[in-house]
């Protein structure tokens, strides 16, 4: 059978099952957030200030990120899960996140004394950051792994990297709630840093583990 047969047959097979899919991806997607959730309110927590900080825009903009970079990555997971799957506009949509920052960030350079931005950037938690988002990434990115293997997809990296991303949105959105660091530099330095980490490490299991 050639290449191309295989694929195609992989396909249709995947049309007749697309619910089982569906359920595939919410199950073991929403299982491994629910593990790094646990985790997140085991031990960590709700920053003091987390209701009082809801009408602050740079508070509300870190969620505004983390949920834009979930979003795009799991919708890029799912175009990429099929054998035939095509990214389509979603390759783009992953721009999206560090754009909303890059903007972010020249509003705050507009409104902020240049002499408190290194402040800013550098933040109290930077460490915190580089280890919680990476560390809270791995139960969901577990989870879309399993989801991904049913679905065969036929560029095993780049499948692992969006997957990697909607991973470490989810954990940003939760870490978030605790970091008291709220400058947009802040998540234009560390929580894309952090992201990185992720995304690297889910391209290179990619190869790994989604091969077929």
């Amino acid at each position: 059978m050639k290449t191309e047969d295989l694929i195609a047959a992989l396909a249709a097979d995947n049309d007749t099952k697309q619910a089982p899919m569906s359920r595939t991806f919410g199950f073991d997607l929403g299982l491994g957030f629910c593990v790094s959730a646990l985790f997140f309110f085991s031990f960590l927590g709700l920053r003091p200030t987390f209701f009082a900080s809801l009408d602050e825009p740079r508070f509300l903009f870190k969620f505004l990120f983390s949920a834009t970079m979930a979003a795009s990555g799991l919708v890029l997971a799912w175009r990429l899960s099929r054998p035939d799957g095509a990214p389509g506009l979603a390759r783009r949509a992953v721009f999206l996140a560090p754009v909303l920052v890059a903007v972010a960030s020249l509003i705050e350079m507009a409104v902020v004394p240049s002499d408190q931005w290194a402040a800013r950037m550098i933040g109290h938690n930077a460490v915190h950051c580089l280890t919680l988002i990476p560390l809270m990434s791995l139960a969901p990115m577990a989870g879309l792994f399993l989801a991904l293997r049913h679905g065969a997809p036929s560029d095993p990296h780049r499948a692992g990297a969006a997957a990697a991303m909607a991973s470490a949105g989810l954990a940003a959105l939760l870490y978030a709630a605790n970091c008291p660091d709220d400058s947009p530099f802040f998540v234009a330095v560390w929580y894309m840093i952090a992201s990185s980490i992720v995304v690297a490490l889910g391209w290179f299991a990619g190869g790994r583990l989604l091969r077929w």
